[in-house]
């Protein structure tokens, strides 16, 4: 079955694979629009369990499960893309995976992503590919430090890699990083990052919404702004850059592209680097749930049921703050703030570094430049 059979009506299930906050987003974007969802996790605490009739405790591995799930739902979709590539194969066997698994297989890969993206001829940090501690030496000599080690699979929030700054450093490195699967990036002295998040239909119209601004604190997103403080051409090239990646896929769904802004040289405009391509909707769009016409929950939701997308109108001047761990004792405070939208997890304790819920900010249209 082919993503452009796929046409939901109202009553209709899909099913989840992840239960975190980005599902628990996804299933209540699908209730408001008459859809059913159907959570598979095999963490008995997530957080989606909790807004959702039927959910499915399994491991990613359980082939039985797998089955019965499919069984259940008349589409499939993910919140992270980690998601083991057997799982994914599975269950594609037996109804529609939205967005395709292929998407996995490269974005799965700093690599394989990277080297994506450059045969698209869209500009990256210069980048070698790394598998042993003599080949590290040789990327070194080549891309000059400082550097960024990165695992090739399976690193987020700043998990798994490390910034070299000298040459000593690099057995101790290697090491730590326990890995033969390594990506060595040039580091970017960027002036800014950025993000868009794009929506693509199965019959090709892609929806972006504005660019945003992010800033990190310890690797992890702790604040995004729109629109971004970018010249309007710059702003454009964003967007182009996002709809060329989700053409080249065939992508159905929401997907967000990472980019850094590098200043230019003697007066020049900016230019942009692409950083990473998440394959699902991105916590940096959580700002579109309040701020916008349509958020990219449900701008997913519908891309993945084969209805037709939203038109994107943001409301104003936007900024989305992350409650990360103990961040969220503060939620009473901001309750009392005019103009703040807060937006719990349902999350148990609150861990350093675990992200616990957001708020958005949304000051008056009239006050905001038009992009």
């Amino acid at each position: 079955m082919t993503s452009n059979s796929v046409k939901l009506k109202p009553g209709d299930t899909i099913g989840i694979l992840g239960g975190g906050q980005l599902g628990r987003m996804l299933a209540l974007a699908a209730a408001r629009l008459g859809l059913r969802c159907n959570v598979f996790s095999p963490d008995p605490d997530s957080p989606a369990f909790d807004v959702v009739q039927r959910a499915t405790c399994a491991e990613y591995a359980d082939v039985a499960a797998l089955e019965l799930f499919a069984a259940e739902v008349d589409v499939v979709t993910y919140e992270f893309e980690n998601i083991p590539s057997g799982t994914a194969m599975i269950l594609a066997a037996r109804r529609p995976v939205l967005p395709d698994p292929s998407v996995l297989e490269i974005t799965q890969d700093r690599l394989a992503e990277k080297d994506f993206v450059r045969r698209l001829g869209i500009a990256t940090a210069d980048y070698a590919d790394v598998s042993s501690l003599e080949t590290l030496r040789e990327a070194v000599a080549r891309l000059r430090l400082p550097a960024v080690l990165k695992t090739r699979r399976f690193g987020y929030d700043g998990k798994g890699q490390s910034i070299i700054r000298n040459t000593g450093d690099l057995q101790a490195t290697w090491a730590e990083l326990g890995t033969s699967l390594a990506i060595l990036e040039q580091f970017i002295p960027f002036e800014r990052e950025i993000s868009v998040v794009a929506a693509r239909s199965a019959d090709g119209h892609v929806e972006c919404f504005d660019v945003t601004e992010n800033e990190h604190r310890h690797h992890i997103l702790k604040t995004s702004r729109v629109p971004a403080k970018i010249p309007d051409s710059v702003a454009a090239q964003a967007k182009e850059i996002a709809t060329t990646i989700a053409n080249a896929f065939k992508y159905v769904g929401v997907l967000a592209v990472e980019m850094f802004v590098v200043p230019g040289a003697g007066g020049n405009k900016p230019s942009l680097l692409v950083n990473e391509i998440a394959p699902r909707v991105h916590n940096s769009g959580h700002w579109t749930l309040d701020g916008a016409s349509v958020s990219q929950f449900e701008q997913h939701i519908r891309a993945i049921a084969g209805w037709p997308l939203a038109p994107v109108h943001r409301h104003g001047e936007v900024t989305m703050t992350n409650l990360i761990g103990s961040d969220v004792d503060d939620y009473g405070a901001w309750l009392t703030k005019p103009g703040a939208t807060v937006h719990l997890y349902g999350k148990g304790a609150a861990r350093e570094g675990r992200k616990m819920g957001h708020v958005t900010e949304v000051k008056s249209a009239s006050k905001d430049k038009k992009r």
